[in-house]
């Protein structure tokens, strides 16, 4: 039986790329960044997510970024979609598989600091899981326990902040909470994760960051600011907002990613 590892070794024709980036809203654009791409769509791929969220594009870009070789997911499954928090599962396998090491990952974010707003960037340093759920779910060996104390890599997260510099492109750091979507959060759970720690809030990248350390990969996140949380404008959250927020501060991480990504 061919496996998603197979196809994906034969499309790429000897090319071992170390580096994985998976793209959220306001990162799409970057695969037409990567030179002498090769395309692959996650429907060729047997177990890869298909997302149904839009601005997400479904595709595996493979190729050089900046000098570096890399393969990026234009598109995630998020756990609403599927009430399924391990569906990234499979594709961070097939990644693994064919000797990715390094996962950037990116996501969209509310953000509960009034000086973080729409269009900021903001290096994740770690991860609170409100949702409830888990990637690991059902995972039989003693792997499961995996340790989450240094998840977010310390080199890769010092690469990012020196790009960040070197660009003179300004990046926050907090903690980012995971909620399980897809309705917005309320102003009440907005008043609470600010009381227990949060900087930022969304719906994706914990699942991923999990199912990274479990298969032994470094990983290091950065949330594009899309808008301030509920209840701090007076005003509705919708997605179309995050999707006309997102290219704005996904020009700034691709400023700091194109700089950063050779020092990961």
């Amino acid at each position: 039986m061919t496996t998603a590892v197979d196809i994906l070794v034969e499309r790429l024709a000897g090319r071992t790329p170390k580096v994985g980036l998976v793209l959220g809203s306001g990162l799409g654009g970057l695969v037409d960044e990567v030179k002498n791409p090769v395309r692959i769509s996650y429907g060729e791929l047997p177990g890869f997510p298909k997302s149904g969220v839009t601005g997400h594009a479904g595709e595996l870009v493979a190729g050089d970024f900046n000098g570096t070789p890399v393969i990026m997911m234009a598109g995630r499954a998020h756990y609403y979609e599927h009430g399924n928090a391990g569906a990234m599962r499979p594709a961070l396998e097939v990644l693994q598989g064919i000797g990715v090491e390094t996962l950037m990952l990116t996501n969209a974010a509310g953000s509960l600091e009034p000086t973080m707003g729409p269009g900021s960037v903001m290096l994740i340093t770690d991860h609170i899981n409100f949702s409830g759920s888990n990637p690991l779910f059902g995972e039989p060996t003693d792997k499961r326990f995996v340790g989450l104390t240094q998840a977010y890599d310390a080199e890769m997260r010092a690469a990012l902040e020196a790009a960040a510099q070197k660009t003179g492109t300004p990046l926050h750091k907090g903690v980012y909470m995971w909620f399980s979507g897809p309705s917005f959060e309320t102003p009440a759970e907005i008043r609470m994760a600010r009381i227990v720690g949060a900087n930022a809030v969304g719906m994706s990248t914990v699942p991923e960051v999990i199912l990274a350390r479990f298969l032994g990969l470094r990983v290091a996140a950065c949330s594009v600011i899309t808008n301030l949380a509920a209840g701090m404008t007076g005003g509705e959250l919708s997605h179309q907002e995050t999707k006309d927020m997102a290219p704005l501060g996904g020009a700034r991480l691709a400023a700091i990613l194109r700089e950063a990504i050779g020092g990961f």
